[in-house]
């Protein structure tokens, strides 16, 4: 089956052939994202691949169906970016993967919140310049500090896991209790109270209609002081303007992201020699104690495999009329 792939990154491809041995299928790599304008590259396509800032609203996806796309796949485990009602009726298949690797994503929550207590940006930098002062790199014991997790599915629970092992309380806030994390000694709490209590927190949730801007003037009004925030889910998730000026007012010691609210067109992309025109971001890099990554979470040899496996997986059932493990349309219908 012909197959496109809009916004292939770096060594992305190579992933993908070294697993399609096994399905031989007839793979079409694009760098370019999925728009409204770059639909006609997908035109006699029966399936497609796209990513996690592709563009599948209820335009994009008329077009692909016009154009004879009957599958959709996703490279990735969120799917706020679809429009699901839309899909359904068009009678559009659209799968995703939702397990390419928590382990990856907790890790890389774990690492910024490290990176970002022992100043190991700064200290690194200072070694650069033959400065070996301790000015300024003074941290804290992740022993004993209250840890506010908020969604505990597969990675909240992997890093209760390794909160727990450092010897942090952890404070889970989902509205589905993990039985795991009960067993890992979490104790699920109500928001507020975690706002409250928590020294660091990290938000690993969806992004849907009621945790769009969960952090917002008045969440972190109620956060202690000095807390260090992770987010590690959806830029939208925090209203960054909001938390800007709660960095400013030292509200917020410490921001560790991975994700960014307008990150589409400018995460995965090299912007070294333009530079950055948003003047948010741009604002939000030049503040101390920030640390922002390219949406780069999931980015491991073994998430690639998964990603390459499941997607490629998911092509050939429907190529051979065979179920779909990871369907969202039957998902959202409930089925």
């Amino acid at each position: 089956m012909k197959v496109a792939l809009f916004s292939c990154k770096a060594g992305e491809e190579g992933f993908f052939e070294a697993c399609n041995k096994k399905y031989q299928q007839d793979l079409f790599f694009f760098q370019s994202p999925l728009t409204r304008q770059s639909t006609k590259l997908a035109k006699g396509f029966t399936a497609i691949s796209v990513f996690v800032n592709d563009c599948l609203n209820e335009e994009v996806l008329e077009q692909l169906k016009k154009q004879g796309t009957q599958l959709i796949t996703l490279r990735c485990a969120g799917y706020d970016h679809v429009d699901l009602e839309a899909a359904n009726e068009l009678k559009l298949h659209i799968t995703y993967v939702p397990d390419y690797s928590p382990y990856a994503v907790a890790e890389h929550a774990l690492a910024l919140m490290l990176c970002l207590n022992r100043q190991l940006i700064a200290s690194h930098e200072h070694v650069q310049q033959a400065n070996f002062s301790l000015k300024g790199l003074m941290g804290f014991d992740m022993y004993g500090k209250t840890i506010g997790i908020v969604g505990t599915g597969k990675i909240g629970s992997i890093l209760v896991k390794m909160l727990r092992g450092l010897g942090c309380q952890v404070l889970a806030v989902d509205p589905v209790v993990n039985p795991e994390c009960i067993q890992l000694g979490a104790q699920y709490v109500d928001f507020d109270k975690m706002l409250e209590n928590a020294d660091i927190i990290s938000l690993n949730c969806p992004l849907n209609s009621s945790t769009k801007y969960l952090i917002n003037h008045n969440t972190l009004k109620k956060m202690k002081d000095g807390v260090m925030l992770i987010n590690i889910s959806r830029g939208a998730v925090l209203n960054t303007s909001d938390v800007i000026d709660a960095l400013k007012s030292k509200k917020i010691a410490y921001l560790g992201i991975d994700v960014y609210e307008k990150e589409k067109g400018l995460f995965f992309e090299d912007h070294s020699e333009e530079g950055i025109h948003d003047e948010t971001l741009s604002e939000l890099l030049n503040l101390p104690n920030v640390l922002v990554t390219p949406h780069q979470a999931f980015y491991t040899r073994e998430a690639m495999e998964n990603i390459s496996q499941v997607t490629l997986e998911n092509i050939h059932c429907f190529e051979k009329g065979l179920p779909l493990k990871h369907e969202l349309t039957t998902i959202v219908s409930g089925n």
